[in-house]
Order: structure tokens, then C-alpha cells, then sequence
């Protein structure tokens, strides 16, 4: 019924939109005076003091310094209130547990990482999570019960129709089928779960190289080969939530690899993963690292040789990994013609600009489309950082709604 409280275009749902305006541009500019809102939002002066005042009195919005180098008394500086909620997000993998929590604001305020070499003696998987949780928790100086909504990212991925982690057999103790339960019953505020390349997209997106980029993909390289989808601005994860499993993809040049659920690789992986990276340097004459995992090694080799473009070894190492990753790489541009291709993970992001230049020529050769290519900038925990992204959007709706 047209004039009903509620309905779209009554004063109050005008007031809750302003008000949400005027919130997300505190967040993007940061600090802004009443009359800096009043037009960067089109309302008047009083009713942006209006909005201000509601804002204030919800605990949303805080008064902070003033404008300076002006003749005349400053004007005086709104903010969103850091304080007024907090998310946590954990990436996980086999070795290790890592975990932060954010404030509203998106400032990272504690951060704790749970070592979980082998099983861990028989942790169970609960109690890896709420230690972590826990310790993030403490060293922001807040209770477990500060905390609104906790994203945690894994390898793999949560089935959505079983609840259970596929993809991922090297994450001991992450199978249970009680295990969502057990944790949901563990914590007190809402849990949700994603693939950790995933996340480390949702980060591009939000804050690096994908930024205001609808269809893009993310190339992953770091302890495996994987890939994130945005298609119209959302994830993509595929009907068990494996969409962009691509190492077990079968390409020209490596073995057709049977049984990949059994084995946990496939032509793509063998081909282009960490461990081929540093199996092709051996061919080619160039000492690997002689400790660290396949990953270090493989980004130790790439970025030696994206700094030695003229010695000999190290160029062909290049060239020759580069075409190995657009012969996958190929496959995924054919079917999906992104708008954007972001090279992520350590080992990609270690070969930088001489590698993505490697692979957008060989690209231009094995397919038709012509995504434009980039280096991820988010080279700083992305998992970690895409996993508190997640969780800020939705503790910012909730919080936010508190108004309208």
C-alpha cells in the first residue's frame, strides 16, 4: 500500500538510503566536514546535519578534528566510528592458521598466527579455530562476543550441498561431516566459509589490481594452481563450489592425468605448478634454491630471472614457463572472454612485469580473446585480507541497517 513506513520511496527508507550514502563515503574518503557530505551527497545543509546527528546518536558516526589552513574557525570532521563493530577472517592451510580482526573502518587491529605443523598432535579442527580466533581477539584488546561475523578461507571448498571440504586432501582434520556444526556451535557469531583464492579475488577486487573490473580472472599460483571467477561482479563457484579447481585441467603438453580426486593434481598443475617451475630450471640449467617449499623455490627462480633478463638460463626459464601457463590459461579466456586476467599468488607475482609481458604475447597467440593482463597488487596476506573484506561488507550492512 502506496505512503505504507517501509515501502520504497517513503521518508524513511529516503533517510535510511541518504544515511547509507553518507556512510559509505566516510569509509571511501575517510574524515569529511557536514558541508563536504552535503555535497558530495546533493543534500542541504540541515538535513545533512540531520543525517549527521542520526548517525552520531547511533553510535555509527563520531566527531573528530577539524578542517585546517583556512582564515576562520575549522570546520569540524565526521568519521565513522572504528568502534562500532568488528569482523575476523582466518586463512588456513596445512602448516598454519592465521587470524585478524578488523574494525568497522577496515583498519586491522589484531592478528594472530596458530602453528599446525603434521595433525597437531590431534587438535581437533574446532580448537585450531576458536585459538586462532581467540588469540586475534586478544590482541585487539576485545571478547570473542566484539566480534559480528567470522569468514574463514581454506583450499578447496565447502560443498554447499553437503557441507563437506572438497579439493583439498592435504587439510588434515578438515573433512569431518559435523565439522560446519561443530564450529557453528563453538562461536557465537555467524561463520562463513570460501575457497582462500576466492578470496584473495575478492581482495583484488575490493582493493588492488581488479578495482572496478565486473569480469575478471584471477590466476593463482602459490602452494597449487587454481583460479578465482567474477562474472557480473560476483563470484562464481560452480555447482560443489569447485568452479576454478584448474590444476586439473587436462593440457597439451603434460600426461593426461586420471583419477585427479584421488590423486589431488591434474595436466595444468603438472605442467605449470610450483613444482614444474623448479623442474624446469633444472632442464635449463639453473640451480633451484636448495631448502623451502616448491612454492619458495619456484618464486626464488622466477624472481631471479625476472631480474637477469639478459643472461641466458634465466630468459629461457621465463619464456618457457610463460608458455606453459597460456596453454592453460588459454582454455579459461576461450570459454569465458574475461575483461581482465590478474596474475596472483607468490610464484606469479614473483616472475612480475617480464613474465606477465611472457604470457600476454604467448596468450595472443593460443586464443582468440584478448583480456588485458595484470600483476595482483595485493601481495600482503590476500587470503587474509579478502576473508576480512567478505566479512566487513556484511558486519557493514548489519551495522548500517541499525539507522533505516
Amino acid at each position: 500500500m502506496a505512503g505504507t513506513a517501509g515501502t520504497p520511496g517513503t521518508p524513511r527508507v529516503l533517510r535510511a538510503m541518504n544515511d547509507r550514502a553518507a556512510l559509505d563515503l566516510l569509509l571511501e574518503h575517510g574524515p569529511l566536514s557536514r558541508t563536504r557530505i552535503g555535497t558530495l551527497t546533493g543534500l542541504s545543509k540541515p538535513t545533512a546535519s540531520q543525517l549527521l546527528a542520526r548517525l552520531e546518536a547511533a553510535g555509527l558516526v563520531r566527531a573528530g578534528g577539524t578542517t585546517q589552513g583556512r582564515p576562520g574557525p575549522g570546520a569540524r570532521l565526521y568519521e565513522v566510528d572504528p568502534a562500532a563493530g568488528y569482523a575476523a577472517g582466518l586463512d588456513v592451510t596445512p602448516a598454519r592458521v592465521l587470524a585478524a580482526v578488523a574494525d568497522l573502518t577496515g583498519r586491522t587491529v589484531g592478528r594472530y598466527e596458530l602453528p599446525t605443523p603434521g595433525r597437531r598432535a590431534g587438535v581437533p579442527v574446532v580448537r585450531q579455530v576458536t585459538d586462532a580466533l581467540d588469540g586475534a581477539v586478544q590482541a585487539a584488546g576485545l571478547a570473542r562476543g566484539d566480534v559480528r561475523r567470522l569468514v574463514v578461507g581454506t583450499p578447496g571448498a565447502f560443498d554447499p550441498r553437503t557441507g563437506r571440504l572438497r579439493y583439498a586432501a592435504h587439510l588434515s582434520g578438515w573433512h569431518s561431516p559435523r565439522l560446519l556444526e561443530e564450529v557453528a556451535a563453538a562461536l557465537p557469531m555467524p561463520v562463513e566459509y570460501e575457497n582462500d583464492v576466492n578470496l584473495a579475488a575478492v581482495a583484488e577486487r575490493r582493493l588492488g589490481a581488479a578495482r572496478g573490473h565486473e569480469d575478471f580472472v584471477l590466476l593463482w599460483n602459490q602452494d597449487g594452481l587454481g583460479a578465482a571467477l567474477v562474472l557480473g561482479g560476483r563470484l562464481h563457484r560452480g555447482w560443489t563450489g569447485g568452479a576454478g579447481e584448474v590444476g586439473f585441467l587436462p593440457v597439451p603438453g603434460a600426461p593426461l592425468v586420471r583419477g585427479v580426486a584421488r590423486t589431488g593434481s591434474g595436466g595444468f598443475q603438472e605442467l605449470a605448478g610450483a613444482q614444474a617451475v623448479v623442474g624446469l630450471a633444472r632442464e635449463l640449467g639453473v640451480d633451484p634454491p636448495s631448502s623451502g617449499s616448491s612454492g619458495e623455490s619456484a618464486a626464488a627462480l622466477l624472481a631471479a630471472a625476472a631480474l637477469r633478463p639478459d643472461d641466458a638460463p634465466h630468459r629461457r626459464l621465463l619464456r618457457a614457463y610463460a608458455t606453459r601457463l597460456a596453454t592453460g590459461l588459454a582454455s579459461l579466456v576461450s570459454v569465458l572472454d574475461p575483461e581482465l586476467v590478474v596474475l596472483g599468488g607468490t610464484v606469479l607475482t614473483a616472475g612480475g612485469e617480464p613474465l606477465r609481458a611472457l604470457v600476454r604475447d604467448e596468450l595472443a597467440e593460443l586464443a582468440a580473446a584478448r583480456p588485458r593482463l595484470v600483476v595482483g597488487t595485493v601481495t600482503e596476506q590476500p587470503v587474509l585480507r579478502g576473508a576480512l573484506e567478505t566479512a566487513l561488507a556484511a558486519t557493514r550492512d548489519e551495522v548500517f541497517d541499525t539507522t533505516g
